[in-house]
């Protein structure tokens, strides 16, 4: 059965642009269905307020993450910044986790199953240093590698693996970037030694590219460092049909490995073209509460809300950008009411 005491949680939303209140409306509406409290106290990101407040606008963001622990962000337009690199700063971000699975009920050139988790780090790779001209006709850049972050996305990883009953694939260039690279695999393997049940092994990235395409179910958890997670996350939801329908979580951990600070966010744009239009799809933020949800322990409530959403998606019970007819409000509505529905046979 489902939990019917009324845990409560206190998460920081952080608002953005173009379609964050809408996505927030679902978010409140389902919140108010589920079988736990949620306490939300609410930060605008939105671009004209970051340009009015400037730094004192992410100094109380973070402060209140870091005090609460929990976040839950919407998308925000970089104009001067990118608030989510600002936030993966301070924050002291040290993993993004992206999961990718294909959903039923959405179109797509693939025609394999895929069920994947990436595991990026969050920071260094060739993402730290935009690097210098010398001269007129060359350029260089320095690429980072820090054991620190290398062992806390490994760590993630092999944890989430032994949960699943599944493996982890480590991947890299470690062949050519054997000092940079070559750390980060050499971290992976002394994590891997305290998971001795987790089944583990290592693919250049070029060769797990081709390979997740050719065959998708040899591919369960991925560990990688920061910019290889970024190409493989964009082309993992590429192959199941949209990069806007996916939510993603960014965390920090104290020096024991302890998580700190857990941020979920939906994938995509803030889609400014339809915002206020009662047109935008909630799907990945509704996933993004969901891994909250599980995050916190309130794992049936996770799952039962992600059911939901795949029956609804399958049904085509669902907003226009994926085959159905529902406005956002309708099929907010539709997946409050199979929640509650589920709820109450529990």
């Amino acid at each position: 059965m489902l939990a019917t005491a009324m845990n409560t949680y206190h998460v920081v939303e952080l608002l953005g642009d173009g379609i964050s209140a809408e996505l927030s409306r679902s978010v409140h509406a389902l919140a108010a269905a589920l079988p736990c409290r949620l306490e939300f106290t609410q930060v605008d990101l939105s671009e004209p307020n970051r340009r009015a407040r400037g730094a004192a606008l992410y100094d109380e963001a973070v402060a209140l993450l870091k005090r609460h622990g929990l976040g839950l962000k919407y998308p925000t337009a970089t104009t001067a910044e990118s608030p989510n690199q600002v936030l993966r700063d301070l924050c002291d971000f040290a993993l993004i986790h992206r999961p990718v699975a294909t959903l039923p009920g959405i179109e797509n050139n693939f025609k394999k199953t895929i069920d994947i988790d990436v595991v990026r780090i969050a920071t260094g790779g060739t993402y730290e240093d935009a690097g210098r001209r010398i001269g007129s006709e060359c350029a260089v850049s320095v690429r980072v590698i820090e054991r620190r972050t290398s062992a806390h996305a490994a760590r993630f990883a092999f944890q989430l693996a032994a949960r699943q009953g599944r493996g982890v694939v480590s991947t890299s260039k470690w062949t050519i970037q054997k000092a940079t690279d070559g750390l980060f695999e050499e971290v992976v393997d002394e994590v891997r030694a305290q998971f001795p049940g987790v089944p583990h092994r290592r693919e250049l990235f070029d060769s797990l590219l081709a390979g997740l395409i050719m065959k998708p179910e040899r591919y369960a958890v991925i560990v990688c460092p920061n910019e290889y997670g970024d190409f493989l996350s964009d082309q993992a939801c590429g192959l199941i049909g949209s990069i806007g329908l996916g939510d993603s979580a960014s965390y920090a951990f104290d020096e024991t490995g302890r998580v700190t600070v857990a941020l979920f966010d939906p994938a995509g744009g803030t889609a400014p073209d339809i915002a206020g239009k009662d047109l935008c799809n909630p799907t990945a933020a509704l996933l993004a509460l969901g891994n909250l949800l599980r995050h916190t322990g309130e794992t049936q409530a996770a799952q039962g809300l992600r059911a939901v959403l795949l029956q609804c998606l399958a049904e085509r019970c669902s907003t226009r950008d994926v085959g159905g007819t529902l406005g956002t409000s309708a099929f907010t509505a539709e997946v409050v009411r199979r929640f509650q529905a589920l709820l109450a046979r529990a």
